[in-house]
């Protein structure tokens, strides 16, 4: 059964990343009111210096850290094309916030299929360790000023590894494996709303949709602790998508003053029904909250605190049934805090004007999930992007 969100935590950390990440500065004196694309100075820069959107391209300053998806809008006619390489890593187990050891899960964890043919009463197969490449695909057209459209293709490799213990009981083990997936994931179409902007400040809204071009009948082969070798269908974290239409509302606001520029996002993802396999991914809510400083027009950095909430699964997979955490749906989801840092590099003229290439790592500073679960250690995001 799908849990509701605890948002308290979350919400609470967010009204605390705004004041952490909002730069202290003097109010800037003797501008103009302008919009993006037009030309002004900024303090402490050289004259003729801009450090906000242009339609001759973006500056270092134009956009959220690199991570941040729809993160700023464009005008009337301009393109944007990107790419991004994401790697997420993990490894070992927790319960809530405690840590697990192999031994434990094997030996006390719940096997929540036990009764079944070949179903011991503890997982008996756990997860060791996990990476998640994902390159994803991107483009942006604005039709008008006030609206900018987003599409994005991913492409996805998922392999995890996994130690399985000898029969029913005990801590003898048996060997271990690894399960691969690989292909394209859902692809997401956005619209962004232009709602509001001064020379400091702009804010506009994410309409997204999510559709289900991901496989969610992803196989491999497994160790059981029987020592039989069948392919089987792999459990949920392996699939490729989630195989339902997803509502992705949220709102975007970013700051900007001489060198300083801040901002802070939501973005929720709403499953609409569940998948041909009779289940639904948890509804997932994503916080952000971003400062940075750009030392030139064409470097910046970044530092960023980001807050995940996500829900248990709403169903179940018939075809998903092994002694194994990634096979419950009940131990789904979560809560995670990220703490992340950035680096842009943005051409300022010529050839090189309308080039940004960036870069932005971190690690969980909190996590509480409905575990066991493998927990997270460390994201990194390399990207490009050109804007004409």
């Amino acid at each position: 059964m799908k849990t509701s969100m605890q948002m308290p935590r979350i919400a609470v950390f967010l009204v605390l990343a705004t004041f952490v990440v909002h730069p202290v500065h003097a109010q800037p004196s003797g501008h103009e009111h302008h919009h993006p694309g037009t030309h002004t100075e900024e303090p402490d820069l050289p004259p003729g210096t801009s450090l906000s959107i242009g339609s001759h391209g973006p500056h270092a300053d134009s956009h959220a850290p690199i991570g941040v998806m729809g993160d700023h809008v464009h005008e009337a006619r301009e393109w944007m094309l990107s790419y991004r390489f994401l790697r997420m890593k993990m490894s070992g187990s927790r319960d809530g916030t405690d840590e697990l050891s192999q031994s434990e899960i094997a030996t006390s964890a719940r096997n929540p299929f036990f009764g079944l043919p070949g179903q011991p009463p503890t997982l008996r197969v756990v997860p060791t360790e996990m990476t998640m490449d994902m390159h994803m695909f991107g483009a942006m057209y604005a039709p008008t000023d006030w609206l900018t459209l987003m599409a994005m293709g991913m492409y996805v490799r998922k392999d995890m590894d996994h130690t399985t213990f000898q029969g029913p009981a005990g801590t003898t083990r048996l060997g271990r494996f690894t399960t691969r997936t690989e292909g394209f994931g859902d692809t997401r179409i956005t619209g962004l709303v232009r709602l509001f902007e001064t020379e400091i400040h702009r804010v506009h809204l994410n309409a997204g949709l999510s559709l289900p071009t991901g496989s969610i009948r992803e196989k491999d082969r497994i160790l059981t602790p029987m020592n039989t070798q069948p392919r089987t269908r792999l459990p949920y974290p392996m699939q490729l998508g989630s195989g339902t239409f997803d509502l992705m509302p949220g709102l975007t606001y970013n700051g900007h003053a001489g060198r300083f520029g801040w901002g802070a996002q939501y973005l929720g993802t709403v499953r609409l029904g569940r998948n041909d396999e009779g289940y639904s991914l948890g509804d997932q809510h994503e916080m952000t909250g971003w400062g940075s400083f750009a030392w030139t027009p064409w470097i910046r950095q970044s530092l960023r605190l980001a807050g995940t909430v996500a829900g248990d699964l709403d169903g179940q997979d018939r075809r998903i049934v092994a002694p194994v955490q990634t096979a419950d749906p009940d131990n789904q989801g979560g809560e995670r805090i990220d703490l992340l840092f950035g680096l842009d590099l943005t051409g300022p003229s010529g050839w090189l004007r309308g080039h940004r290439i960036a870069i932005e790592g971190g690690l969980p500073v909190y996590q509480h999930l409905n575990g066991p679960q493998l927990e997270t250690d460390w994201l990194l995001t390399i990207g490009y992007q050109i804007a004409f």
